[in-house]
């Protein structure tokens, strides 16, 4: 992955822990600059800044929740201020607020549609914007620019108890589908991501204790838990230039669960 993203800008939502931390250490690892956002977890984007700049890289650290207009206006606004473009957006940031439908709350709904779906609206509004006024530039990448929404196997799999989750993630796959029919003729490519189960803080229930952890094995073929770098080093592949025919594409990076495993035996 060495040097695929030379000189290359990226910013990266949610990269104070789990995916998003590793993904912005990849890119950095594959040559690109980052800007490092987080919510409320400033030690770990710093820790995440610290470990780009380990590799030679520039590091910016932001803090911005991604479902506020003025607030992705001014991260944007950083980004362009201190590495001059921006050539790469990951839309990682993401939340879960478990919830049995029938208990679910206005509130319990509002706040993961508000994040994982109008979060990924408001940043890949702005990087299509930046992306548009640079246009191409031979010498960075084939690509005007790249979006990358971190999706889930969830806006393919309905998840009972998680409603707001599944319905965020379903509404994702059309939004990165419309964007990218009706910007690829701009050289702008758009791509998801849909991790199964990976070993972050918003599953460690389901991985850390020994008999979830063997119950969660069921649904998975491959037959381990997923670690960040796993989904880390595809999204490093899907930005380059060696992925340039790739645009309105989700990648199941998932050990097989959406292979539907309770049907390996006959159903």
């Amino acid at each position: 992955m060495q040097d695929l993203l030379r000189g290359q800008k990226a910013l990266v939502t949610g990269a104070s822990s789990g995916i998003g931390a590793a993904t912005a250490r990849a890119l950095a690892e594959a040559g690109a600059d980052v800007l490092v956002n987080y919510h409320s977890d400033q030690d770990g984007a710093e820790a995440t800044a610290a470990a780009i700049r380990e590799q030679g890289r520039q590091a910016l650290v932001f803090k911005a929740n991604v479902a506020d207009e003025d607030q992705v206006g001014a991260m944007f606004q950083a980004m362009f201020d201190t590495f001059g473009r921006i050539d790469i957006l990951v839309s990682n940031a993401g939340m879960q607020k478990d919830v049995a439908f029938a208990r679910m709350s206005l509130k319990d709904w509002s706040l993961v549609l508000d994040v994982n779906l109008t979060g990924a609206f408001l940043c890949a509004r702005e990087a299509t914007r930046a992306f548009l006024r640079q246009g191409i530039d031979p010498s960075v990448s084939r690509a005007a620019g790249k979006i990358i929404f971190m999706s889930s196997v969830h806006e393919i799999i309905p998840w009972a108890g998680r409603v707001n989750y599944a319905a965020s993630k379903g509404g994702m796959n059309m939004l990165m589908e419309s964007i990218a029919q009706e910007v690829a003729h701009h050289r702008i490519r758009v791509n998801s991501i849909a991790p199964g189960a990976i070993k972050t803080d918003i599953n460690r229930q389901a991985w850390e204790e020994e008999g979830a952890q063997r119950e969660l094995l069921k649904l998975i073929p491959y037959g381990r838990v997923g670690e960040p770098e796993d989904v880390a080093r595809v999204v490093a592949w899907l930005v380059s230039d060696q992925a340039d025919y790739m645009t309105g594409a989700t990648v199941p990076v998932d050990g097989g669960m959406l292979l539907y495993p309770g049907f390996r035996e006959g159903g």
